[in-house]
């Protein structure tokens, strides 16, 4: 092999270590206000696909200029303009049925409130697989983390 296809590889590999993490990521957010269009594709001349309301969580999977390609909790993807989110604040109830929001992070502990699968919520903290959550209507309370999204 000569010199210079030698140097192409070393520098090659560090190139990649230096943008996987952009070509790789996925970044949570939440919608910022109510009434936000999700289009078909990066730009205003695509059709709408879904329209969203403030704080409904997503994870941002590509970007394209501006707009960001995501998906929901039911992997219903599309686009969506970068300023109309920000960083997560809020997760939504993925699990198959009701689940139960508890007053302590574990099983035992007494159920504050039963939520529906599709329900958002506040992040408020979180404590080993458990996240402490509160709802638009004031339940505050635990829930285990794999029964959330994201």
């Amino acid at each position: 092999m000569n010199f210079p296809a030698r140097l192409c590889r070393f520098a090659i590999i560090p190139l990649t270590l230096i943008l996987l993490p952009t070509l790789c990521f996925a970044q949570n957010v939440s919608v910022k206000k109510d009434n936000v269009n999700v289009r078909s594709g990066p730009g205003t001349t695509f059709p709408v696909s879904m329209e969203l309301f403030q704080g409904y969580p997503l994870k941002v999977i590509e970007k394209n200029g501006d707009w960001l390609k995501i998906t929901d909790f039911e992997n219903d993807t599309g686009w969506i303009y970068g300023s109309l989110v920000e960083p997560a604040s809020t997760v939504i109830v993925n699990g198959k049925k009701s689940i139960n929001m508890r007053s302590q992070p574990n099983t035992s502990a007494s159920i504050v409130a039963t939520v529906d699968r599709g329900v958002v919520l506040k992040k408020i903290a979180s404590e080993g697989k458990w996240v402490k959550v509160s709802h638009s209507q004031g339940a505050t309370g635990w829930i285990y983390s794999p029964l959330l999204w994201p």
